[in-house]
């Protein structure tokens, strides 16, 4: 059954198309909103639509409001009652009861649950990206987990989505490594830990460089070794690679986290000097210091020009040219309609230069940086180099250790699930939650507590309301009672306020991801959360004498339960059954 349009859209179109009537030819109707009204009205929707007008008229905004209530009423047909008008030209919309029971009838036979569905374009989503050789940390959550959260609700909107992870496998830190592992690698240590005794030879030589500057010469020297293709120096970095890439999926697989590519920095490296020479060629490159060829911004700062550096002074490529390389790739690979970057702040300047350039050689990719804030400690910046950074796997399993003891003072006795599976769901949900609900641009200051909490606005909360609903609906059917999809019968304003925000899951998740921000699902996953056990205690389901309400109920009930489990696994966060 193909969904209805979502009212909000109805309604919008219905007033533009009567403004439109209203207006001068030569004027130009105003952007309409139509939203939710606020508690205490007795509307559902309100537009501000006759205040827009006040000045193209040149009326008072109360009598533009009459007049387009009046000429909306017979448009409105089915959908709504007449219009009324409220403060200073208000006009607000009440669904009649016919449209919120075709409404929850389509929703409840949808596919989709409401998401409209795109054409299956294609969209590329970078993601998570952690540098080889050493551990994922704290700091890597973010870029992973808003990644993750945007490819899922990409591929429920039809979109045929590619994440792809692009893993730091090249670059200075390489010859640095080559170099330590020469002169401090304990054989036994990496037996046991690959990745992190490599981690722990890289924050050795940081820490020895600083007392010796000669050091960086020898890693400059077995960086260029391997740049040339030094078959000892190559074997090396494929066996971090592979070393890492292995312990970067444990980390993956337990979060549930899936890439289709993971093409690392290394992979673009044959396209970068025939790039160059092309933008050389047509004239885009300029010669500073040493010899060094960069893209030039805007109007060149004698004290701060504005450069892009893409080829070095001894000739090597740099991180931008990797950057713009990836970007003609992508594109020319499968032409996505939209390709979507998941990093931190700080590198918000360099892809403003990274999708200027590329936008002045002709690339269509809509190109999209969605920003999330830094991760901090208490103590200042979170670093792999300073050895600071809490390892990911130890969070996980703090979070499941956490959860585990909640369970064992929750669960009835006679509990016969899986306890450390459920726990395991509860704890990953709690860390992924407490930044999904999170503005990404917002920066966090890491907290064992904040990040592993299980009251209010959690997710432990959310997993907690999807249970319920499980456990009424299986007294219900235990009753012969079962919910049909179609049967509404409104007893109480708090089902109708919850049918409406039902009604909001499809839209919310088009904003969300087109917005770039997962906090838009979270937020409305909560409210149907609280809004449900407000009704659930004003409005008895199975102590109900009148079979018709007992049904309307449990329809509700199951529309909010499948929104509830399809909305946290958009997030990548699971919904138990029992908890």
């Amino acid at each position: 059954m193909t969904s209805p349009q979502p009212a909000t859209a109805a309604l919008q179109a219905l007033v533009l198309a009567t403004i439109e009537e209203m207006i001068p030819s030569d004027a130009t109707a105003p952007n309409v909103q139509v939203d939710r009204s606020k508690a205490g009205f007795s509307s559902d929707f309100q537009t501000p639509a006759a205040l827009q007008l006040a000045k193209v008229l040149r009326r008072s905004p109360r009598d533009i409001a009459a007049d387009l209530a009046a000429k909306l009423t017979p448009r409105l047909g089915a959908l709504a009652e007449a219009p009324d008008v409220s403060g200073p030209g208000f006009i607000g919309f009440r669904l009649s009861d016919d449209a919120l029971q075709g409404y929850l009838e389509a929703l409840s036979a949808a596919e989709h649950l409401g998401l409209e569905q795109a054409g299956g374009e294609h969209i590329v989503i970078d993601y998570s990206s952690p540098n080889v050789a050493k551990r994922m940390h704290v700091g890597h959550i973010r870029s992973t987990i808003i990644g993750d959260a945007l490819a899922r609700m990409g591929r429920a909107l039809g979109y045929r989505v590619i994440a792809d992870n692009h893993i730091g496998d090249w670059g200075t830190q390489f010859g640095q490594i080559i170099y330590a592992w020469d002169h401090w690698l304990d054989p036994a240590a990496y037996d046991s830990d690959p990745v992190g005794e490599l981690q722990r030879i890289y924050i050795k030589f940081q820490t020895e460089a600083k007392e010796d500057a000669s050091l960086m010469d020898a890693a400059r020297a077995e960086l260029a070794k391997l740049q040339a293709g030094d078959e000892r120096n190559l074997a090396l970095w494929k066996q971090f690679i592979a070393a890492s890439r292995h312990v970067f999926d444990a980390v993956y697989d337990r979060l549930g986290v899936v890439f289709d590519v993971t093409n690392g920095e290394s992979h673009y490296n044959d396209m970068l000097i025939p790039l160059v020479d092309k933008m050389h060629d047509e004239g885009r490159l300029i010669a500073i210091d040493g010899g060094a060829l960069a893209v030039a911004f805007g109007d060149q700062d004698i004290e701060r020009p504005k450069r892009m550096v893409v080829r070095k002074s001894d000739g090597a490529a740099t991180y931008a040219t990797t950057d713009l390389a990836t970007v003609f790739y992508r594109e020319q690979t499968w032409a996505p309609m939209r390709c979507i970057y998941v990093t931190d702040s700080r590198q918000k300047e360099h892809f403003q230069h990274v999708f200027s350039v590329v936008r002045d050689m002709d690339v269509t990719t809509d190109l999209q940086h969605v920003m999330f804030g830094i991760m901090s400690s208490p103590e200042g910046s979170l670093s792999t180099r300073a050895g600071n950074a809490i390892p990911l796997d130890e969070l996980l399993d703090e979070a499941t250790r956490r959860a585990r003891a909640s369970l064992e003072e929750r669960l009835p006795a006679d509990f016969d699930g899986d306890k450390d599976a459920l726990a395991e769901m509860i704890g990953l949900g709690a860390v992924k939650y407490s930044d999904l609900s999170n503005n990404p641009a917002s920066n966090i200051v890491f907290s064992w507590d904040k990040m592993l909490s299980f009251e209010g606005n959690t997710a432990p909360y959310l997993q907690y309301t999807s249970a319920r609903t499980h456990s009424l609906l299986a007294k219900a059917a235990a009753a012969g009672l079962e919910p049909d999809g179609t049967t509404l019968k409104l007893a109480d304003p708090l089902e109708r306020d919850l049918l409406l925000h039902l009604m909001d899951f499809g839209p919310t998740v088009r904003a969300a991801f087109d917005q770039g921000k997962p906090n838009t699902l979270a937020s409305w996953l909560y409210d149907v959360a609280s809004k449900y056990h407000s009704w659930y205690a004003a409005c008895p389901v199975l102590r109900s004498e009148d079979r018709e309400l007992q049904i309307s109920r449990l329809n509700l009930t199951r529309l909010a339960q499948r929104m509830l489990v399809r909305g946290l696994d958009l997030l990548g966060i699971g919904a138990p059954q029992r908890m």
